[in-house]
């Protein structure tokens, strides 16, 4: 079955659903995060690190295109492309929310570090192989391959400067 083979109310009702999905992924993030505006106010911070109330912003727009992309590639129907495909995206939703805890919570500087490593290698291949099945929904994780880089760079410089708070 494609896209063109589901009735329009199946392909038009799922929308929300792989958003709100996404958005499961960073309520359990965001517990984890709970401590973070104490914990990012008290840091060490580089002089290009972006004010706290910028990630929850940007991490809001990221979440609603992961479940754009996710719907576009779903609506292509049953496949093992597509299977395969939702399942990388499931694997990476949840290390994104992984981090929240591994920083915030458990403040492990360099685990958080590693795990943030290993999200953007994953996050680059769901990029490929979403491409691969819906261009339009692999372009759609490019900014999200672009935010995780800079956090990427934020989590090394933090846990470099802060050794006695993140581990």
């Amino acid at each position: 079955m494609t896209d063109r083979q589901r009735p329009l109310w199946m392909q038009t009702a799922a929308l929300p659903g792989w958003i709100l999905l996404c958005f499961a992924a960073a309520a359990i993030g965001g517990l984890g995060s709970m401590s973070a505006p104490a914990l990012y106010g008290q840091l060490v911070q580089p002089g290009w690190a972006p004010p706290l109330w910028v990630f929850g912003r940007v991490w809001s727009v990221l979440y609603i295109l992961m479940g754009i992309a996710a719907w576009l590639v779903w609506r292509k129907g049953p496949s093992p492309a597509v299977r395969n495909a939702l399942i990388l995206f499931f694997i990476q939703l949840g290390f994104n929310a992984l981090w929240s805890w591994m920083f915030f919570a458990w403040r492990l500087g360099g685990g958080a570090f590693a795990e943030i490593v290993l999200l953007w290698l994953l996050i680059a291949l769901n990029l490929r192989v979403f491409w691969r099945i819906q261009p339009f929904a692999g372009l759609l994780f490019v900014p999200h391959l672009r935010w995780v880089s800079i956090a990427a760079a934020l989590n090394l410089s933090l846990w470099q400067a802060n050794p006695g708070i993140l581990g």
